[in-house]
């Protein structure tokens, strides 16, 4: 049954991407299992960034369960597509059962799509990763598959509008070699490698992103460290405690 919703919407998004003129470069995708359970770990710059992900898994034939916030679960348009397509719903406040259905769902070899940094960062770099990923793929005995995005967040991100023109916005996608979960190592361990291999991928990612902001106004979907006008993590974290 979840198919006959999941396949559907990735016909929907396939076309969406036509109509936007989307330039999609994605390497990589062999590394991600043909068979079997994984965790897929990304960073998480936009609101469409899971679509991206489970674009990138299509080519070995695989559709993705992620790993979202329960609000998009009660949503009337959202509520019924999410769960048509397995995803998990996560209440922050209630961990332990969203931690079980991934655990369950990765048992049963399926791959879960886990956004580590929790929330959007609007810093546009790597915040610290929570731990769950890397305890999921030790506990299911499953890889850590890491990747990432760039260009997703000039399509929509938090505190920008959306931006569904058709406008040749290139997104680029960067998959990298599976990263073993061993039992006999600490879960916070394994959650430092994984960060640096998606900072990696995320740098090879920006490296390869073939256009450059169009002028001083358009300079806000790159970091600060790059020349742009994005919020560093410390302005972020000082206007919230304001």
């Amino acid at each position: 049954m979840a198919e006959l919703v999941y396949r559907p919407v990735i016909g929907l998004a396939r076309t969406m991407f036509k109509v936007w003129d989307l330039r999609i470069d994605c390497r990589g995708a062999e590394n991600i299992p043909r068979t079997g359970g994984a965790v897929l770990v990304s960073n998480h710059i936009s609101y469409l960034d899971f679509v991206f992900n489970g674009l990138a898994a299509l080519p070995q034939k695989r559709l993705v369960r992620f790993m979202a916030k329960e609000s998009v679960f009660r949503h009337r348009i959202s509520g019924p597509l999410m769960r048509g397509m397995k995803h998990i719903p996560v209440d922050r406040r209630q961990g332990d059962a969203a931690y079980a259905h991934a655990l369950d769902s990765l048992r049963s070899g399926e791959i879960v799509g886990v956004f580590p940094e929790a929330t959007i960062s609007q810093s546009f770099t790597l915040k610290s990763f929570k731990s769950g990923a890397a305890r999921l793929a030790q506990e299911a005995g499953v890889p850590l598959v890491p990747m990432a995005v760039w260009g997703t967040q000039r399509l929509w991100t938090k505190g920008h509008p959306r931006n569904f023109r058709r406008s040749h916005t290139p997104i680029t996608i960067r998959v990298g070699e599976a990263l073993e979960a061993s039992r006999d190592k600490y879960a916070g361990a394994i959650t430092r490698q994984l960060r640096e291999r998606v900072q990696d991928l995320l740098e090879a990612a920006q490296r390869a992103y073939p256009v450059r902001p169009k002028g001083p106004e358009d300079t806000w979907w790159l970091p600060a460290h790059l020349g742009g006008t994005a919020p560093t993590q410390e302005q972020l974290r000082a206007a919230e405690a304001r």
